[in-house]
Order: C-alpha cells, then sequence, then structure tokens
C-alpha cells in the first residue's frame, strides 16, 4: 500500500464520518424539538454517540482498534 492509497481510505473515512454526523445533527434537532419540547438538550454528547453507534453499525460498520 503506497500513501496515496492510505489518504484514499482516510478521506472515505472522513466522508463516512461527516456524512453520518450530518445526520446525527439531523436527527438530533428532530429530538430536541418533539422529544424534548425546544429544550436545550445537555446530553448531548451522549445522545449523539448512540445515535452514530446505532446507525453505523445499521450500515454495516463497526470501529476496530488496531493498536
Amino acid at each position: 500500500m503506497n500513501a496515496a492509497d492510505d489518504d484514499s481510505g482516510q478521506d472515505e473515512l472522513t466522508a463516512v464520518i461527516l456524512d453520518h454526523l450530518n445526520q446525527a445533527a439531523a436527527a438530533h434537532g428532530v429530538h430536541e424539538a418533539t422529544d424534548l419540547a425546544g429544550v436545550y438538550d445537555e446530553q448531548w454528547p451522549e445522545w449523539y454517540a448512540a445515535h452514530m453507534t446505532r446507525t453505523l453499525t445499521e450500515a454495516g460498520y463497526r470501529l476496530v482498534r488496531t493498536t
């Protein structure tokens, strides 16, 4: 594998994470508006983590530690 291949993989990973962050942001806006009646969600990091774990798993991704 050369450096260009490694960069390509990183670009793909960045795109996947960005896509799922954008999906989480949209879903969280709905969650705050509907489930929390417009109240700011103090636990938003936990909500994002759970949402992204679920959507990434459903999309066939999993996080693997390499070291």
